[in-house]
């Protein structure tokens, strides 16, 4: 296929074979052969797999993958999976946890696995009266929305419950119906968007209406998971730090700005383990995010309090919505190898574990806050990151990162001078 360099119109592109959208690539870029060897290298996930997951694959993106270590929820040990790029994170959750561990580790629970579909009506004249047939015909749409998966429904799950809202917008009321489907130990997505679609053009008969959107919501407020932990004070540095981790929180809990990093902090430890469990990272995002600003103002997914023997407790309440069956993390050879880690058995368990990661990380960043601050220990983790991005390779990026460490310079200007010092070209 002959194409014009730097044109991003390939018509086909999506048609042809991996290696040959390489080689189109190679000529458009142009990238080199090593490049080429890096792309085509795709690691446990074969070509073959990712070219059926998404479009237009031309390779695998790894990202580094480790286990947090020292975790005790609800009285069992787990080893957690997670992926994540971002220096510090592992070695935080884990040392967290190894201080819960002191008074018990923690303790979490998760709800049962609601996931609500929403199915919008426009164009309703007696919007009074499309809400009460709706509500009249409630068994009627559970009835055709379980007819979307029987097995489903002989495990238990499927469509529960109906209920419909009035919601005022800009181009005039609207009626959405919303159904709550169990979707038991999967993430739900697809059912819940099947079971949609199926019993739309009903509530459309019935309302009279136009049904425009039929999609689950990712603010999963049926689907909660929960965590709590005690950190003795003398395990952690004394009252002066349970102090100042509970003013870190005083300050998220009142000024949005700070709280979206108080949170972005919390999301590090959940997300890394969504995605090493090959669950959806953005739809467990946009929930939690979602879920923090449910009182009209963005606020922290966290409480930090102290207790009559002046320890710090911490609680975290969040929507988890993930699967241990079907989707990505029944298809991709790691998710499955991570489960296997990691042990859990359903999807509430692995809510239950997610949360419990998420106040660990959440407690080691006040805790690093409120003492010797957020960068020193991040910046020596990170320092390994200049020092090979500058070039460095075996036994050379420990003693580059030492001497910047030394001199108290991580930046890569420093790491290219240091490397010259030690392997003059």
């Amino acid at each position: 296929m002959k194409v014009v360099l730097r044109s991003s119109r390939i018509p086909g592109f999506y048609k042809l074979p991996v290696k040959e959208r390489i080689n189109i690539l190679k000529e458009l870029v142009p990238l080199s052969d090593e490049e080429v060897n890096l792309l085509t290298n795709s690691g446990s996930l074969e070509l073959k797999v990712a070219d059926r997951m998404i479009e237009n694959v031309i390779g695998v993106m790894p990202v580094p993958l480790g286990v947090a270590l020292n975790f005790l929820i609800n009285g069992k040990e787990y080893i957690v999976p997670m992926a994540i790029e971002e220096s510090s994170v592992v070695a935080a959750a884990s040392n967290a946890a190894k201080m819960a561990r002191e008074s018990g580790g923690f303790h979490a629970e998760a709800f049962e696995s609601i996931m609500i579909g929403q199915i919008q009506v426009t164009a309703v004249s007696d919007i009074k009266k499309a809400e009460k047939e709706i509500l009249r015909h409630r068994e009627t749409l559970i009835e055709l929305a379980n007819e979307c998966d029987p097995l489903l429904v002989r495990l238990g799950g499927g469509m529960k419950d109906v209920r419909v809202r009035k919601v005022s917008t800009f181009l005039g009321p609207m009626v959405l119906t919303e159904i709550l489907v169990d979707v038991k130990d999967a993430m739900g997505a697809n059912v819940v968007n099947t079971m949609a679609e199926k019993i739309a053009p009903f509530i459309e008969k019935i309302t009279n209406g136009k049904v425009y959107l039929r999609i689950l919501s990712n603010l999963a407020d049926k689907r909660l998971a929960r965590a709590k932990a005690v950190f003795l004070s003398d395990v952690i540095g004394g009252r002066e730090v349970v102090d100042g981790i509970i003013k870190a929180y005083a300050l998220a809990d009142a000024d949005p700005y700070r709280a979206a990093t108080h949170n972005k902090g919390i999301m590090n430890g959940v997300t890394a383990v969504v995605l090493a469990t090959g669950n959806d990272t953005r739809a467990v995002e946009a929930g939690a995010h979602a879920y923090a600003s449910r009182t009209g103002r963005y606020r922290s997914l966290t409480v930090w309090r102290k207790n009559k023997d002046g320890d710090l407790v911490g609680e975290i309440e969040l929507p988890v919505a993930v699967g241990v069956v079907g989707g990505i993390s029944s298809i991709h050879p790691l998710a499955r190898i991570n489960r296997k880690i990691l042990g859990v058995k359903s999807a509430r368990e692995l809510a239950e574990v997610i949360a419990s990661v998420g106040l660990a990380q959440n407690f080691a960043a006040l805790r690093a806050l409120a003492t010797e601050g957020i960068q020193k220990g991040h910046m020596k983790l990170h320092a390994r990151n200049i020092a090979m991005a500058a070039g460095a390779q075996g036994n050379t990026v420990d003693l580059v990162v030492k001497e910047m460490i030394r001199r108290g310079k991580i930046r890569m200007d420093e790491a290219r001078k240091i490397l010259e010092e030690i392997e003059p070209s």
